[in-house]
């Protein structure tokens, strides 16, 4: 039976993906037969992670999506390379954590840079890409042009003490989301926003370190963190044309702590 997410011959850019989520899904888009382009604005972080993965079906590219000019050479260089983009996971995120009342500017513009602007900048990208091929030639049946993954966050629904920033800047997604989906259906592009809790990744050993940990935990219904591997397959699964007639939705992978008062 064939495989409904296979990615053979699919490319999809993920942004963040030189460790954690990011790469996690970089992994599983390789395993599903796709070609990854894995950004990364660390140079180490993306150099150990391409040596790792497919050589000859990844490639790298490294920057800062908050950069104007950064998306268009990103999406540039995936075309050059593999033919086209079919897919894009903005993962790329940040955190300058501060309570309200003491947040500097500095604090609150860098995390809407990176998690608000360099999903706009990345999204918009690759979405003239994609109209592009789609006015050229529209793939069948509508929604298989390509598929779009914010990463949001449950902060963005509940709110986060100490991270206004990171707050606002998750809730965004939601509405750049629905609105590049409600745009880019007639030219069948899918975009979805994925909301996570607790994964075990660096921008979580805050709150999961031996002074928040039983807070954490008391959020979460399954009673444990998730590991990026868990959480990827959904990903994979939306920018698949497993999903085709999936777009628009803001969905929530959190262990069932979104259900928590």
């Amino acid at each position: 039976m064939r495989n409904p997410m296979d990615l053979t011959g699919r490319t999809v850019i993920v942004t963040g993906a030189g460790q954690g989520i990011g790469k996690a899904i970089s992994e599983l888009v390789l395993d599903l037969g796709g070609n990854a382009v894995i950004v990364e604005r660390n140079p180490d972080t993306l150099a150990a992670a391409v040596s790792s993965m497919d050589r000859d079906r990844t490639l790298g590219v490294l920057g800062n999506v908050a950069e104007e000019g950064f998306s268009e050479s990103c999406v540039a260089q995936a075309v050059e390379r593999f033919g086209a983009v079919h897919g894009l996971v903005n993962n790329a995120g940040i955190t300058r954590p501060a309570m309200f009342a003491k947040m500097t500017m500095q604090q609150w513009q860098a995390v809407i840079d990176v998690n608000l602007t360099g999903c706009y900048l990345m999204m918009q990208a690759v979405g003239r890409h994609m109209i592009d091929r789609a006015k050229a030639d529209m793939p069948q049946p509508a929604g298989t042009t390509g598929g779009i993954v914010n990463i949001s966050s449950t902060a963005g629904k509940r709110g986060s003490i100490g991270q206004v920033n990171y707050s606002a800047a998750k809730a965004g997604l939601f509405g750049m989301t629905m609105t590049g989906a409600r745009e880019w259906a007639r030219y069948g592009i899918r975009c979805n926003s994925v909301g996570f809790g607790t994964v075990v990744t660096p921008m979580t050993e805050t709150i999961r370190s031996e002074k928040f940990a039983a807070q954490t935990m008391a959020r979460i219904p399954l009673n444990r963190y998730a590991e990026p591997s868990e959480v990827a397959p959904l990903i994979c699964f939306l920018v698949s044309n497993a999903a085709v007639y999936i777009t628009g939705e803001n969905m929530t992978v959190s262990g069932g702590s979104h259900m928590q008062p």
